[in-house]
């Protein structure tokens, strides 16, 4: 792939926006006619810089409102452990991001649910239970405030009752 100008970086940026843009759109924003910006989008998908396009669901949409972040720490490194951990990874749909990291945890699993006891039996069965793993540390999300680059419309404020 070339070196990216500004007006590829303009097209990432407004693509990761808004990946529902046509060319038509585009152009006008990035100030480039509709065929120069198409053939820059097909240019930026072949080389893998455009992964993909898709709607953002709400995850209660789906049933899967609760999301726990997951570290994990291996028992060893071997390639045998490693691969067989990255096999459940892959196959496990609960399982929405998985990062390999540094410091204390080797991974760190992001994980959406329907309830506690789904999250609870993931954590026991899968990753837990898994015979790579050496330790886990859960965290359940609260309140998501920003993902994917995107801020997330804040909820409601709770009210209280006056005394």
């Amino acid at each position: 792939m070339a070196q990216l100008d500004d007006y590829d970086l303009k097209i990432l940026t407004l693509l990761q926006a808004n990946g529902r843009l046509t060319n038509q759109e585009l152009s006008d924003l990035v100030g480039l006619s509709a065929s120069q910006c198409s053939r820059r989008r097909i240019i930026l998908e072949q080389g893998n810089l455009i992964l993909g396009y898709h709607a953002r669901v709400s995850p209660d949409a789906v049933g899967l409102g609760m999301i726990g972040l997951i570290e994990v720490r291996l028992i060893n490194h071997t390639s045998d452990y490693v691969e067989s951990f990255h096999r459940m990874v892959a196959e496990q749909s609960a399982i929405v991001d998985a990062y390999k990291t540094t410091g204390d945890a080797d991974y760190l699993l992001k994980v959406a649910v329907n309830s506690l006891a789904e999250l609870s039996a993931l954590i026991s069965e899968l990753v837990a239970g898994h015979r790579s793993v050496s330790h886990v540390k859960t965290s359940v999300v609260l309140n998501r405030l920003k993902e994917n680059g995107l801020t997330i419309a804040a909820p409601a404020p709770l009210h209280q009752k006056s005394a």
